[in-house]
């Protein structure tokens, strides 16, 4: 590192009023996804102390590291299932050095121990990004979680296994209808109804929530349902990335799954819709940092051609 190359980048804390350059960098940057977008981050404000930074280099924007801080400890977004430095193409490996050098310097100032890291997964990357990991081993970060999502790679896909085309078969035996809606308040009993009877939770988003992220970004989340005679019977929540298919949600009613509502759903999806995106990724079947594997979940989306992408954690002292 040189005393030139330090001068030339600057840390600085985001405000509300850098929001328009704060986005700008997301819509230009080599990493960024929708969700590092102030109007979705934002949404659950009042749940976090937001302390996200603004990285400059000679003057100009270049990258952000969207945060918030709790209990000493500074974590990239506790809000978001995956967090890190954004960066356009122009930070070098060396300039991501010293960009760790000054955030860990003015976290120390804050009174700030240690730091959770949650690096964007590469999937996610419009060309390669992970500096930040390298930077990580140099400074002895250790991995303290390895969640495993199931993913597809549109040109180099695998056949759906047996059980999922009976599910296909079985659904236009019952006339299943495909349907685009924007009906969210009629699959969220469905899905809160599965999520507690299994995990005695309800989603991350409430009703509320997702109705009102959707409005904020109806082109990137889109809601797909199956009915029977106009019933709702299953459905599922897609993010619309630059390069990915992301499901949010998937869930289904008794009658849809007896008659393979989703797999109809996601063969839809898959083969029909979204078959020109490069990768469609079915999300983590993993919990409490990845010890738990849930089997159900990642056999039915092994079962569309979904195979490994590992969501990692870090932590390091600063």
């Amino acid at each position: 590192m040189t005393l030139k190359n330090l001068k030339m980048l600057e840390l600085k804390v985001y405000r509300k009023e850098n929001m328009q350059d704060w986005d700008s960098l997301i819509k230009r940057s080599k990493n960024g996804t929708f969700l590092f977008l102030r109007s979705y981050m934002d949404y659950h404000s009042h749940r976090f102390s937001d302390l996200s930074f603004m990285i400059y280099r000679k003057g100009k924007i270049e990258g952000v590291l969207p945060g918030n801080i709790a209990n000493k400890i500074y974590y990239s977004h506790q809000g978001l299932s995956y967090g890190g430095l954004v960066l356009t193409e122009k930070i070098s490996v060396s300039e991501v050095l010293i960009i760790f050098e000054l955030l860990n310097k003015e976290l120390r100032n804050r009174g700030v121990e240690k730091v959770i890291y949650k690096p964007i997964p590469y999937i996610y990357h419009k060309m390669p990004s992970q500096e930040d990991i390298y930077a990580l081993f140099k400074m002895g970060a250790i991995k303290i979680a390895c969640n495993i999502s199931s993913t597809i790679y549109q040109r180099n896909k695998l056949n759906f296994i047996e059980s999922r085309k009976s599910g296909i078969r079985k659904s236009k035996k019952f006339n299943v209808e495909f349907i685009e809606s924007n009906r969210f308040d009629l699959f969220w009993p469905i899905l809160n109804e599965n999520l507690t009877n299994k995990y005695e939770k309800n989603a991350v988003h409430s009703l509320e929530e997702i109705s009102y992220l959707h409005d904020q970004f109806p082109n990137s989340i889109k809601l797909y349902l199956a009915s029977i005679n106009q019933r709702i019977v299953a459905g599922t929540v897609l993010y619309l990335m630059d390069n990915v298919i992301h499901v949010q949600y998937i869930s289904a009613n008794e009658e849809g799954k007896s008659t393979g509502a989703l797999d109809m759903i996601f063969d839809k999806l898959i083969n029909d819709i979204y078959k020109e995106y490069p990768i469609f990724d079915f999300g983590q079947s993993t919990e409490d940092n990845g010890y738990y594997l849930n089997e159900n979940l990642i056999f039915q989306k092994e079962g569309f051609g979904g195979r490994g992408v590992v969501f990692d954690t870090y932590e390091f002292l600063v």
